[in-house]
């Protein structure tokens, strides 16, 4: 096995998600860009999306990633917007566009144009999201968008599967699509429940981080597994499981945490960015299948497939945020109002994805009897098509259009205060706490011991408060800034004579790493306390 061309990828996927961050075209949108200029370079392996490795291995960790990054009780607060989208939407996007593509492409069989429905149905899950905590949307609509597309992708692989059926002549039915639909969805939630308690168990029982982070790593390919292995929804089992873990991750050994938090960001950053470059890369083998579509005529299935799934998602948005509200009580007392702004950012961020590339890939090349899947090559550009044109145009334009229209941003201000009150509380509980346990004999301590874990205290909760305080007029430094660079400016001449001894041969290389991972902890610390 040739391993170059993924090394290629990995690492050129990785330095253009870098250099993005750099400059005002989200990473996503520079990596399909770089990978669609970079298909036709002479040299460059072919890289095709094969759906056996996205569904099973990239899907199950990037959702693992997003949930556990998500709120579970902001979530539930959203529930009834989210099931809208991830379920209703999904659905009514499916019958429009395959009812839309039927219509308009001569020859194109109803089943087929289904088909093509259920694969461009749902949204991208890190596309809108990264764009929307990069211009700070509020949080009520980042948390819409990210509980839609925690499980979009379940009811679109779910529809497609209906819908297949019936295009390759198993004879499938509505009856038979609800009751497969039930039993994915039903069987995904309860695998994600026997799961998720017993394996918190174990994140909470064993004590080597080690062992721990590669259980981490496994658990989401786990319940994947599990779930498809009984025909229920993977994608359901990933997400329940991971709210568990992330609502729980308190719990778990600090040292964990710490250890599982920056494996798991390597793995998204990697992931993603590969993803991304991994759509642009796929024109050649798209445009190579197109066979007898091809020319004007092929240009304007696509431009119409697009405008389809773009105004199919505002027609639904639309009555879907502003309808409830009207006709129920409980819904108006429980929910903030929604205003046209938000339904309109909502319904704009609504860009496809690898999901949908992979679930294309993975239609047959024939249906019973030996015949080819009719429109095969056609429903894979429409595909290819439509996921370039919604992260270009969406894309593009979804930070100018936010600015636009003048979303109420996040409130620092207000979060640093509401930080300042908790972090207060906590530091006088563990005052109380403190002097409890020094007021037992057995817990005697010299008194410069004793104030210096108050001095710490003082210092937590001193540090959010000074995050507040105006900048320093001479550097424009605000306090936690100057504090987290005098600490590092202290820690590094720390290490700088730890390594002059351990060159002396004064110490040896193992208590060097020694001094020097306890370091690492305090300069971690010190940043942590100042931001």
């Amino acid at each position: 096995m040739d391993v170059m061309p993924l090394l290629m990828l990995v690492a050129g996927s990785a330095a253009i998600a870098a250099a993005g961050r750099r400059t005002p075209v989200p990473a996503p949108l520079l990596l399909v860009a770089v990978g669609l200029a970079v298909s036709y370079v002479p040299g460059v392996p072919d890289y095709h999306l094969d759906p056996h490795i996205v569904l099973p291995l990239i899907l199950p960790p990037l959702l693992h990633t997003a949930a556990t990054d998500s709120s579970y009780l902001d979530l539930r607060a959203q529930l009834r917007p989210v099931a809208l989208l991830s379920v209703g939407y999904v659905l009514f996007a499916t019958c429009v566009v395959g009812w839309a593509a039927y219509v308009i492409i001569p020859g194109l069989p109803l089943t087929a144009a289904l088909v093509l429905g259920a694969v461009v149905a749902p949204p991208d899950a890190v596309a809108a999201t990264a764009i929307a905590r990069r211009v700070g949307l509020p949080s009520r609509i980042t948390t819409i968008l990210q509980g839609e597309s925690l499980v979009n992708d379940a009811t679109a692989i779910t529809a497609y599967r209906v819908a297949l059926a019936a295009a390759v002549g198993e004879g499938a039915t509505w009856a038979g699509g609800i009751s497969e639909f039930l039993i994915a969805a039903i069987g995904g939630i309860g695998v994600g429940l026997v799961l998720m308690v017993p394996i918190h168990w174990l994140r909470t029982h064993l004590k080597e981080p080690l062992l721990l982070n590669t259980l981490s790593l496994l658990i989401p390919f786990v319940a994947y597994a599990v779930a498809e292995q009984v025909h229920a929804s993977g994608v359901l089992a990933v997400v329940v499981v991971a709210l568990y873990l992330g609502h729980r991750a308190w719990e778990v050994d600090f040292a964990t945490r710490l250890q599982e938090g920056a494996v798991w960001k390597m793995v998204a950053f990697v992931l993603e960015s590969s993803v991304f470059a991994l759509i642009g890369l796929q024109l050649p083998v798209v445009l190579e299948g197109l066979g007898e579509y091809e020319g004007l005529e092929t240009a304007w299935y696509a431009l119409a497939v697009f405008l389809v799934v773009v105004v199919a998602r505002f027609v639904w948005v639309y009555p879907s945020t502003f309808l409830p509200p009207r006709l129920s009580t409980r819904i108006r007392e429980r929910e903030e109002d929604p205003t046209w702004k938000d339904a309109f950012i909502v319904s704009w961020a609504g860009m496809r994805g690898v999901v949908s590339l992979a679930i294309a890939f993975s239609i047959p090349q024939v249906v019973e009897g030996g015949e080819p899947f009719p429109g095969r090559n056609l429903i894979l550009f429409l595909t290819f098509t439509t996921v370039i044109g919604t992260l270009v145009v969406q894309g593009l334009t979804l930070p100018p259009l936010i600015r636009l229209l003048k979303l109420p941003g996040r409130d620092v201000q207000g979060e640093t205060l509401a930080e300042a009150n908790a972090q207060a509380q906590a530091s006088l509980a563990a005052e109380r706490r403190l002097d409890e346990l020094l007021a037992d004999e057995r817990n005697a301590l010299p008194e410069p011991l004793a104030a210096r874990l108050r001095g710490v205290l003082e210092r937590r909760r001193n540090a959010v408060w000074e995050r507040l305080g105006q900048p320093n007029p001479i550097t424009g430094e605000t306090a936690d800034d100057t504090y987290r660079r005098l600490a590092r400016e202290m820690i590094s001449a720390e290490r700088e004579v730890f390594v002059k001894l351990r060159d002396g041969r004064y110490i040896d290389d193992e208590m060097l790493r020694t001094l020097l991972r306890r370091l690492d902890l305090e300069e971690a610390a010190a940043y942590r306390e100042a931001t």
